[in-house]
């Protein structure tokens, strides 16, 4: 019977493969916020808030699901919506059906700025990420992301409607 457990170091290809995703976890967020914060004054944390909330039933969600789609603690959500609900992109409310939750809704003017950013935003995206893919390689990475984030919880991460998505 084999021992279950993983080694105590890596071989060469595991520390290369490794090292690969490494560099991508640090080096993608920074580019990312480098073009949201040029080209529309948000961080891609903020940008993620403004799409739940665009891609939510009433452009509306409990401060509590936004923050579990975020991989968000309530204090670091909260201190960004602020800074949305600041320049009139969400607004807070009591949830009328449970005075307990805070509900955060995105405002018209919060459509007109998520809609100006979204095309810089797609294109980077395409650029940094799917571009240099083939078809085969972008369905790996998507297979590949979800088993890593199964390894990493139980419950699945946030899935976009596809009301977002162009189906062109």
């Amino acid at each position: 019977m084999s021992d279950p457990s993983p080694p105590a170091t890596f071989s060469a290809e595991d520390l290369q493969t490794w090292a690969s995703l490494a560099t991508v976890l640090e080096w993608l967020p920074a580019a990312l916020d480098a073009q949201l914060q040029r080209d529309a004054e948000l961080t891609h944390f903020e940008y993620g808030i403004l799409f739940a909330l665009a891609d939510a039933d009433d452009r509306t969600l409990r401060m509590s699901v936004l923050a579990g789609y975020a991989n968000s603690s309530l204090s670091r959500l909260s201190r960004a919506v602020a800074r949305l609900e600041a320049k009139g992109w969400v607004r807070r409310a009591a949830d009328a059906t449970d005075g307990r939750y805070t509900l955060a809704t995105l405002t018209d003017l919060g459509v007109e700025k998520f809609d100006q950013a979204t095309p810089g935003h797609v294109r980077t995206v395409h650029r940094l990420i799917l571009d240099p893919l083939t078809q085969a390689q972008a369905r790996q990475v998507r297979e590949i992301s979800r088993r890593i984030m199964r390894a990493i919880r139980d419950e699945g991460g946030w899935e976009p409607s596809s009301a977002r998505a162009r189906t062109d």
